[in-house]
C-alpha cells in the first residue's frame, strides 16, 4: 500500500513535477491523434471535417481535464496510479472507435467518452473532499453528467441527428467553465476557486503538443517509406519535414518563458483556461491537419491541388498560427505581429493554390512558417534578457 499523500504537496516557490504515470497516460493519445489524422485523410470533405471536428474536441477535453487533475492530485499514490491506468484504458477503447464513431461503434465512442469524465470527477470529488476544490469537481462531474446525456442518446441516433446530439454535447462540455460551472443554489466557482500550479499544466501541454508533433514526424515517414524516390517524392518529403520542425521553433522558442508567466499570473487558471486548455486545443488540431496535407503531398506531389487539398495544405499551419495566436495574447495580452503577419501570408495563397501542384503550394507553406521561425529566432537571439512580453 502506498504511503504517499493522495493529494500533491504545494511547496512556495516550487512546481510539482510530470510523474512517469502522467507521461505514460500520454502515450495512448498518440494513437488518438494517429486515429484522428486518419479519419480526416479518409473522410476529407466537409462532412468528414465537421465530424472530425466533433471527435477531437472530446478527445482533447478527455485529455485536458485529466492533465488538470493530476495537477491536484498525487500520481505516486496507489489509488490515483489505477486511476490513471483506468482512464488510459478507457481512452485506449474510444481512440479505437474513433474511425467509425459516427458508423456502427458509436456507443462504444460515447460510452467510453463520458466513462472518462465522469469516474475521473467522481474520483476527485472524493479525493478532496473537505476542501473547496471537491464542491468544485462537483459540479464539474454534475455538467460532464447533463453533456454524457446528450453523448449517450446520440449513441443511439443515425446520422444527422447523431451529429446534431454531439455538436450540442460539445457544446455543454466546453461552454460549462465559461459559465463557472453554474448550477441552480450552488451557484458559479469562479476560476480563482481553481488553485492551479500553472507551471505544471504548461509542462504538461508543452508534452501533449510535442507528442502531436511527433505523429506528424510518422506520418511523413511511414507515408515516405511506401512509395518509390522519385525526386519529387523527396523533396515532398524534405518541405514536410522542414514545414514541421518550423512549426516545432515557433512555439518551443519561449515555452519557458511562457510556464514562468502563467506561474506568476495573478489569476493563473483564467491564463491556462484560454492559454492551455482552448489555445493548445487549436495548436494540436493545427498539427492533425498538417499531417494530412503533409501525407497528401508525398503520396502524390505533382497532383494538381483540389480544393480539399488547398483546405489541408494551409488549414494545418493557419490553425496552428492562430493558436499560438491565442496562445501569446493569454500570457502577453495581444497578439504578435509575426502570427498575424504570417496567417495574412498564408492566406495570400489560397488564390494560386488551384493553379499550382501540390509540391508546389506546399513548398509555399514552408517558406512562409520557416522565415516565422526565423524571424521568432532572431528576436530571440538578439534579446535574450527580455521579457516575456516581446514581440516575438
Amino acid at each position: 500500500m502506498s504511503t504517499a499523500p493522495i493529494l500533491r504537496e504545494r511547496k512556495p516557490g516550487e512546481t510539482p513535477g510530470v510523474t512517469s504515470v502522467e507521461l505514460f497516460f500520454d502515450l495512448v493519445y498518440v494513437f488518438a491523434v494517429t486515429q484522428l489524422s486518419q479519419s480526416l485523410h479518409e473522410h476529407l470533405t466537409g462532412r468528414g471535417a465537421v465530424e472530425t471536428l466533433v471527435l477531437f474536441l472530446a478527445v482533447w477535453w478527455a485529455w485536458n481535464y485529466t492533465a488538470w487533475a493530476t495537477n491536484w492530485v498525487n500520481p505516486d499514490h496507489a489509488a490515483v496510479r489505477l486511476l490513471m491506468v483506468v482512464l488510459m484504458l478507457i481512452s485506449l477503447v474510444m481512440s479505437a472507435a474513433i474511425p467509425e464513431a459516427f458508423g456502427s461503434r458509436g456507443a462504444v465512442f460515447a460510452f467510453a467518452y463520458v466513462g472518462l469524465q465522469v469516474l475521473r470527477s467522481a474520483f476527485m470529488v472524493a479525493a478532496l473532499r473537505g476542501r473547496k476544490m471537491s464542491r468544485n469537481y462537483l459540479q464539474l462531474l454534475v455538467w460532464s453528467c447533463i453533456a454524457g446525456v446528450a453523448w449517450c442518446i446520440g449513441a443511439f441516433a443515425h446520422g444527422d441527428i447523431r451529429l446534431v446530439l454531439w455538436i450540442a454535447a460539445v457544446a455543454i462540455d466546453y461552454g460549462a467553465p465559461l459559465h463557472g460551472f453554474a448550477l441552480p443554489r450552488l451557484g458559479r466557482t469562479p476560476t480563482r476557486d481553481w488553485t492551479l500550479a500553472g507551471a505544471h499544466l504548461a509542462e504538461r501541454n508543452q508534452l501533449v503538443l510535442l507528442i502531436a508533433l511527433g505523429e506528424s514526424i510518422l506520418a511523413i515517414g511511414a507515408t515516405f517509406v511506401g512509395l518509390s524516390w522519385s525526386a519529387a517524392v523527396v523533396a515532398a518529403f524534405g518541405v514536410g519535414f522542414a514545414a514541421t520542425v518550423s512549426l516545432w521553433w515557433i512555439y518551443f522558442g519561449r515555452a519557458e518563458e511562457a510556464a514562468r508567466t502563467i506561474d506568476r499570473a495573478s489569476d493563473p487558471t483564467r491564463v491556462a483556461r484560454a492559454g492551455y486548455a482552448y489555445a493548445h486545443g487549436i495548436l494540436v488540431a493545427g498539427v492533425i491537419v498538417l499531417a494530412v496535407g503533409i501525407d497528401l503531398t508525398i503520396a502524390h506531389p505533382t497532383a494538381a491541388t483540389s480544393s480539399s487539398g488547398t483546405a489541408v495544405i494551409l488549414g494545418g499551419p493557419m490553425l496552428y498560427l492562430a493558436g499560438n495566436s491565442l496562445f501569446k495574447h493569454s500570457l502577453l495580452g495581444y497578439v504578435p505581429w509575426s502570427r498575424l503577419i504570417g496567417i495574412l501570408a498564408l492566406a495570400l495563397l489560397i488564390p494560386v493554390a488551384v493553379a499550382v501542384n501540390r509540391l508546389v503550394l506546399s513548398a509555399g507553406v514552408m517558406l512562409v512558417v520557416a522565415t516565422l521561425a526565423a524571424a521568432t529566432g532572431t528576436a530571440r537571439g538578439s534579446g535574450a534578457h527580455a521579457p516575456a512580453g516581446t514581440s516575438s
